[in-house]
């Protein structure tokens, strides 16, 4: 089991990833990880202006935000992925969240094919609350290949392969590291409560013996047409158990 690491400024435990994202949270006894969605994208910022609100408004430190889905207009070079997630990051460390080159949040930022937003955009966020109900987690989204190495191009699980042996290669990898992720918390596939699916490539021929059979779409596997953030890659998830949802107007 791969350790965590303690933000009890937040209440939650994160799996260190890289610099921009960790590879999951797990809420703290004594708090629970809630989600928002907003019903439409909000751009960057106003979406970071929006969750404070929103957090300070339940009495919670801002350093609570553990967790966010983003969406962007296009995939990034690898330059461009950085030179945004520095700017993102930026918010996070003003916000006591992000220190030393550590970041703690969960993220996954996607690319819709269809009805993109014209600027990078929140989805949804999650956030820690004081609660009696235990177990809640949310992991990052992961694309298939592996992180952490100088470049992602040298690394891609069948690049440039769509074909249906390719993208089942390619989420056999990432469904590996959702469990490799779970397992940092001590959560499978049966604590989930929703699996996320991103890519436009079709899914049909692993779904039944890749998701299906290892449990992933056990509650279903919501499939969004979009893309991950790196130009080269083609399949993502992520995954989280959470008990409490909401959808706020955009």
């Amino acid at each position: 089991m791969t350790d965590t690491v303690a933000m009890d400024a937040g209440g939650y435990d994160y799996m260190p990833g890289v610099f921009q994202y960790s590879c999951g949270v797990a809420a703290q006894p004594g708090f629970e990880i809630k989600r928002v969605r907003f019903a439409n994208p909000v751009p960057l910022a106003e979406g970071f202006a929006r969750a404070k609100a929103h957090i300070e408004a339940e009495g919670r430190p801002l350093t609570a935000f553990c967790q966010c889905e983003l969406r962007s207009p296009g995939q990034f070079s690898e330059d461009g992925f950085r030179a945004f997630n520095e700017l993102y990051c930026g918010t996070l460390e003003e916000w006591g969240i992000y220190k030393n080159g550590i970041n703690p949040v969960a993220r996954s930022n996607v690319c819709p094919e269809i009805d993109a937003p014209a600027t990078p955009s929140f989805h949804a966020f999650a956030y820690t609350v004081p609660s009696d109900v235990a177990g809640t987690f949310a992991i990052a989204g992961s694309g298939e290949v592996p992180e952490g190495k100088n470049n992602y191009f040298d690394h891609v699980v069948a690049r440039g392969d769509q074909s249906p042996a390719g993208m089942t290669a390619k989420a056999r990898h990432v469904l590996g590291e959702m469990e490799r992720r779970m397992a940092a918390f001590g959560k499978g596939w049966a604590d989930v409560t929703a699996a996320q699916v991103y890519t436009v490539f079709p899914i049909h021929a692993f779904l039944a013996d890749e998701l299906v059979a290892r449990g992933a779409a056990r509650h279903g596997a919501t499939w969004h047409f979009a893309r991950p953030p790196i130009v080269q890659l083609d399949y993502e998830m992520d995954t989280r158990g959470v008990y409490s949802e909401s959808v706020i107007p955009a």
